[in-house]
């Protein structure tokens, strides 16, 4: 078996043991006092962190427009055509350099 769906199944088990020994009701303040059982709030919450995890960890779509890349553009400009310099350092000024070392 994979880890990763190792860890889904022991995820998966403690959830259900904590979910299940957790069925009392409790008063729970939704804009007013309301009864409900502890197991419904748990589990609410877990699909919420779920859900806002998913979003959080998903890669973004964003795609940058070829406009930057072609030579045409406004946004190209010297300094962009000049050779990089070797290592970290290869946009940095003659001032920043020295300010790093």
């Amino acid at each position: 078996m994979k880890p990763k769906t190792i860890f889904i199944i022991i995820l998966s088990v403690l959830l259900t043991i904590i979910l299940m020994k957790n069925t009392h009701e409790i008063r729970f303040w939704f804009f007013g006092d309301v009864n409900v059982m502890l197991l419904a709030i748990l589990g609410i919450f877990f699909a919420v962190g779920l859900f806002f995890g998913y979003l959080m960890g998903r890669p973004s779509k964003k795609e940058i427009p070829m406009e930057v890349f072609s030579e045409e553009s406004e946004s190209f400009n010297d300094h962009d055509r000049r050779e990089p310099e070797q290592g970290n350092k290869k946009y940095l000024s003659d001032e920043d350099r020295d300010y790093i070392n």
